[in-house]
């Protein structure tokens, strides 16, 4: 991976921010061992995040630590103490929890934005209304920041279909105009709270298209790339006399 920061390099940040994992162990990014620990359970009782030279997927998980590294802690956090509680029961499986909270740490994505109805337009699936009807309004009153290090990684070989895990943040209009560096740094504490606090199951976050964010691809400065039904696919219709309450 040309022009990626090296391990030496990105220990140098991390020590040079005080940077710690879940467990409040200081954070090292360090070669894998090999061994059969568990990724986040090392990272929780040693700091040690397992990233290999030059791997494209580990060098952006390295990245995210070192920019929301209080929401990555959290993370890392909640899943040590649900695999301590899935052991003490004697569970094997994953569980809800778990499951989400890797999915969001993988392909996560943050939508801050002052205006609750797009992102309610987002969840319907009515993409054009709010990727072209009212995208001036939404690129006024919202951003969005690819959190998950494995969309990181899709997005620098971007295919069709490509999807996010959609997390909405509600901000106010100052929050909009802070610089990027504060913006990030509020929010992080934000998201760190939120993990370490909410109950997740993989059915919380929303599928987002990520190439339908605008600027993502100059293809969707056309209205018509909204249409394409295998990327911005239709609100689900649900069978006679189902609901989510159903479940």
């Amino acid at each position: 991976m040309d022009g990626a920061p090296d391990l030496a390099r990105l220990n140098a940040i991390a020590r040079q921010r005080g940077l710690v994992t879940g467990g409040g162990i200081a954070l090292r990014f360090v070669e894998p061992s090999g061994g059969s620990d568990q990724y986040e359970e090392c990272a929780y009782l040693t700091g040690k995040i397992a990233t290999r030279p030059g791997n494209r997927h580990d060098v952006f998980n390295a990245l995210v630590w070192l920019t929301w590294p209080l929401a990555k802690a959290a993370l890392n956090r909640r899943h040590f103490a649900a695999l301590m509680q899935a052991r003490g029961a004697g569970r094997v499986e994953r569980g809800a929890t778990r499951d989400a909270l890797t999915q969001f740490d993988e392909c996560g994505v943050v939508i801050a934005g002052c205006c609750p109805e797009l992102w309610q337009g987002l969840c319907a699936h009515r993409w054009r209304e709010v990727f072209v009807g009212r995208r001036k309004e939404l690129s006024r009153s919202t951003r969005f920041l690819v959190f998950g290090h494995a969309s990181h990684d899709a997005l620098a070989a971007p295919f069709v279909g490509l999807c996010g895990k959609a997390l909405f943040v509600e901000v106010d209009a100052a929050w909009l105009e802070l610089p990027e560096a504060e913006a990030r740094t509020t929010l992080d504490i934000r998201l760190a709270t939120l993990f370490d606090t909410a109950e997740f199951a993989p059915r919380d976050w929303q599928p987002l298209p990520l190439l339908g964010i605008p600027g993502a691809t100059e293809d969707n400065e056309q209205p018509d790339y909204y249409d394409d039904t295998r990327q911005f696919r239709p609100p689900r219709t649900m069978r006679a006399g189902s609901s989510p309450g159903n479940r």
